[in-house]
């Protein structure tokens, strides 16, 4: 009997051939899992990278209320065109502390893995305030509504409670600072010693330029920390623990 008449007899038995591909999915998933339970670390350990400040994580929930990953990914591919394009490709220590990760898979904006520092905040507010003033092709909603409302960090403590539950080393020192750290970071006459201790890079200043604490303060925080803690021009992974 050639091979062909026993493939042959193998694709004519419903039966034979779901247990061949059961057989074969298994060895396939246990090459590629059973190595994992040997691994203290999946995600090697980049230096620069941090959890986010409070005042970062609130701006970070703030997008993810208003869907903002719909319309742009936070993942750079490591193809030609897109670091031309955005920057250096993303790292997976980039995402290690974010729940939900922000990659996404839909491009109607550009991807904002890299967004931080590229415009100024007054760019970010009148970007908000009415998106189609500084990009007229834009089919992005207004949101100067977030001008108006204001945080008191209340809940912040809270957050960060609940990051470091599953996973975020946020300290008992950061937590116990989170509300002032929450609030300093963007009085521009603070006292930012000890947030800059606990969040090194943490940019520091009236994000929305207008007084108290607004969601714009805090979703510019966020954007403008974005690829910006690992120097990509001195870039080396540090070992796993």
């Amino acid at each position: 009997m050639g091979i062909m008449d026993k493939h042959k007899i193998l694709e004519t038995n419903a039966t034979l051939l779901l247990a061949g591909s059961l057989v074969v999915v298994s060895i396939g998933g246990i090459v590629e899992i059973a190595p994992l339970f040997y691994l203290e670390n999946t995600i090697e350990e980049v230096a620069g990278v941090r959890p986010y400040s409070p005042l970062e994580l609130a701006g970070r929930d703030i997008y993810i209320r208003e869907g903002c990953y719909v319309c742009h990914s936070q993942m750079i591919r490591p193809l030609r065109d897109e670091v031309q394009r955005y920057g250096h490709y993303s790292l997976a220590a980039e995402s290690m502390y974010d729940h939900p990760f922000q990659w996404g898979s839909k491009r109607t904006g550009p991807d904002l893995a890299r967004v931080g520092g590229r415009y100024s905040d007054a760019w970010h507010v009148d970007h908000f305030i009415d998106p189609q003033s500084v990009v007229p092709e834009s089919v992005m909603p207004k949101y100067e509504f977030l001008l108006d409302v204001t945080l008191d960090g209340r809940y912040i403590q809270e957050l960060l409670q609940t990051h470091r539950f599953v996973g975020v080393p946020y300290t008992d020192e950061m937590i116990a600072n989170a509300r002032a750290d929450f609030l300093v970071q963007a009085d521009p006459d603070g006292d930012w010693s000890g947030l800059l201790e606990r969040y090194p890079g943490a940019q520091t200043r009236n994000f929305d330029m207008a007084p108290g604490i607004s969601e714009m303060d805090a979703l510019i925080a966020y954007l403008q920390m974005l690829g910006t803690l690992v120097d990509f021009s001195t870039f080396e992974a540090v070992a796993s623990r």
